[in-house]
């Protein structure tokens, strides 16, 4: 990725976790460095069960989602989000949101560890998968 090349695009996942937080930081350094557009995605899955029950609405998992994006958004860059940087939220799982977004990115960088279950794993799922997987180099923050 040359440091002049404006067409250069670096994802960033953001699921709220403080690693997460800290890619989105790291992200946001490298594409104002490199001049690079930044695309923050975030990703929400339907429960089990929601569908039948007829659950989905504006305040499910949709909504939690974009709620976690506003505030890592306000936290970074305050009121006003830089031109260069447009978010994403998607419904789906998110290693494979991101290792798909990877194709048309320069770099993906996640944090180390999200949400999940597993305390005391070096790396998450969703990194693990990523850095496996991805078409792009890979930047996994800790």
């Amino acid at each position: 990725m040359a440091c002049t090349d404006t067409d250069a695009r670096i994802v960033v996942g953001l699921d709220g976790s403080e690693h997460s937080l800290a890619a989105l930081r790291e992200a946001d350094r490298l594409a104002t460095a490199l001049h690079a557009q930044l695309e923050v995605i975030t990703c929400w899955i339907v429960p089990v069960g929601w569908i039948d029950a007829g659950w989905i609405d504006d305040s499910g998992p949709g909504k939690e989602a974009q709620e976690i994006q506003d505030a890592a958004l306000a936290n970074a860059f305050g009121d006003s989000l830089p031109d260069r940087v447009t978010r994403t939220l998607v419904q789906g799982q998110p290693h494979k949101t991101l290792i798909n977004a990877a194709a048309t990115a320069d770099m993906v960088v996640v944090g180390s560890r999200g949400h999940g279950g597993f305390v005391g794993l070096l790396l998450g799922s969703v990194s693990t998968a990523v850095a496996a997987h991805a078409s792009c180099p890979v930047l996994v923050v800790h």
